[in-house]
Formats: structure tokens, C-alpha cells, sequence
């Protein structure tokens, strides 16, 4: 059996190569909350290994408020350039603020820069009054580092079921389940 992770790893690969303008590491990260109301959203998964699929956001956003209540969600990629999808389903939990920290000092200084003037989900009045709150942190840290927001951070969704989907001719796809049972996976192939 070859293992989900390795085996996510050749797709993405092979995704990430035929890319062209569309970035491979975007997802679809459903969540829902405490009355089970589903809510879906892009995400960028810029990092994962066999503990877990990562991704970060402002903890004060929807997503947030929905993972602090109800701590597991499911994440789609569709790479259409290579007739591939890839469903990824288990529990979520904050990252170590170490681990927040060090993916931030990668991210561009503009990003950085927006994810403090973003107060991601509140209503806006207008643009104009998100693009002075950025103009006042451009400020505020000009001519040095551009610390992390205590609001912003990474989760890991740690997976117990990742499912492949590849598109098939004549709508014969081929499709390959792993759940997680204890530390293992199981395989099983699923009827298109």
C-alpha cells in the first residue's frame, strides 16, 4: 500500500508542475458550526507532513470562531490540470505560536502588513477605511520586522481520512479511501 501522504505528495507534485497561473496549495476548507450549518472557504496549505495539513488565518475570523466550537473540518483540493481531487477529512488544532512565528517571517511584508489591518469577517463600511488602517501599521512599523498578530496563527488538520479521486475515461474514475485506524491506514479502492 502506498501511503496517503507520499501518495499526496506525487500529486501535488504533479499539480504544482502543470500549475500555469492557478496556485496548487489552494483548498477548500468546510467547517461548520455548533447547529451543524456547513461553511466553506480558500484556504492555502502551504506545509504538510504525516502530522497534519496546515493553514493560517486571523482567530478571530468565521473559521475560527466555527474550529474553536467544532474542532474538525475537511479540506478539497481540485487540481483540473491534471484531472485530480483530493478530500481530506479529521480534528483541527492551533499550531504552537513557534510554528505561527516561523511561517510568518517567511510570509512578504505586505502580507504580513494586511493581516494586521484585516479584521478578517467584521463588516467593513468601506475600502477606503481598511486601506488607512493599512496606511497607519505601514506606519507604525516602518523601517523594521513586522511582528506576528496575537490574532493570527496556523492550524494543523490532522487527517484520518484522505481520499484520492483521479478522473477516469467514460466517467470510470479511479478513487483510493485511507482511513486512519490507530497508527495505521487502511486502503480501500471506492466505486466511481
Amino acid at each position: 500500500m502506498l501511503d496517503p501522504i507520499e501518495r499526496f505528495r506525487a500529486t501535488f507534485t504533479r499539480a504544482a508542475e502543470q500549475a500555469g497561473d492557478t496556485d496548487p496549495t489552494a483548498a477548500t476548507l468546510a467547517t461548520s458550526d455548533t447547529a451543524g450549518q456547513p461553511s466553506a472557504r480558500i484556504v492555502l496549505v502551504k506545509e504538510y507532513d504525516a502530522a497534519g495539513f496546515r493553514f493560517y488565518t486571523n482567530y478571530r475570523s468565521r473559521k475560527a470562531d466555527q474550529l474553536a466550537t467544532n474542532p474538525r473540518a475537511a479540506l478539497l483540493f481540485f487540481w483540473p490540470q491534471i484531472g485530480a481531487q483530493v478530500r481530506i477529512e479529521g480534528p483541527v488544532e492551533r499550531l504552537q505560536a513557534a510554528e505561527s512565528d516561523a511561517y510568518w517571517a517567511a510570509r512578504p511584508r505586505p502580507s504580513q502588513l494586511g493581516a494586521w489591518a484585516s479584521e478578517q469577517s467584521a463588516a467593513l463600511d468601506s475600502r477606503e477605511t481598511l486601506i488607512r488602517r493599512l496606511e497607519s501599521f505601514e506606519e507604525r512599523f516602518s523601517g523594521g520586522t513586522v511582528p506576528r498578530p496575537p490574532h493570527w496563527g496556523g492550524y494543523r488538520l490532522a487527517p484520518v481520512l484522505i481520499e484520492f479521486w483521479f478522473n477516469g475515461e467514460h466517467r470510470l474514475h479511479d478513487r483510493f479511501e485511507y482511513r486512519r485506524e490507530a497508527d495505521s491506514w487502511v486502503e480501500n479502492r471506492l466505486n466511481p
